[in-house]
């Protein structure tokens, strides 16, 4: 992800982000369908309509969300930072997501040792950013 945030970065900065974010999209679409092929063919496209949940399908959209977001968080913060940030992002709504059962998950108990855990990362974020003054 590191990677390929700073990459995709580097491609909006001489393309704009619309088109390297579509760029980044049909790239992918390339690469899994040459892995389709390549893998025996496993499914079939028509299965795609026989989903029961059909909000499950968005996760195509959220992919370009987050390419998007990606892109603007590295170039405004940084690699480390921006990569610190989405992590902790990525841990929180995980939880949340196992906390409340959500999009099928299996429901969890509330723990504080993971909210203890996100605490300590987020902590780990200000002590990256913390500039030492007159060093």
């Amino acid at each position: 992800m590191s990677t390929q945030g700073v990459l995709n970065t580097g491609v909006t900065k001489q393309t704009g982000i619309w088109v390297s974010a579509s760029f980044v999209q049909f790239t992918a679409l390339l690469v899994c369908l040459g892995a389709w092929f390549v893998t025996g063919r496993q499914g079939n496209f028509t299965s795609l309509l026989k989903i029961d949940e059909k909000y499950m399908l968005l996760g195509g959209v959220l992919g370009a969300f987050i390419t998007y977001t990606v892109i603007k968080s590295v170039d405004n913060l940084g690699p480390a930072v921006a990569n610190m940030f989405i992590i902790i992002a990525q841990l929180m709504v995980a939880y949340l997501i196992e906390l409340f059962g959500l999009c099928g998950a299996e429901k969890v108990p509330f723990d504080w040792k993971k909210l203890i855990g996100l605490a300590l990362i987020i902590g780990g974020i200000i002590v990256f950013k913390w500039k030492r003054e007159n060093c």
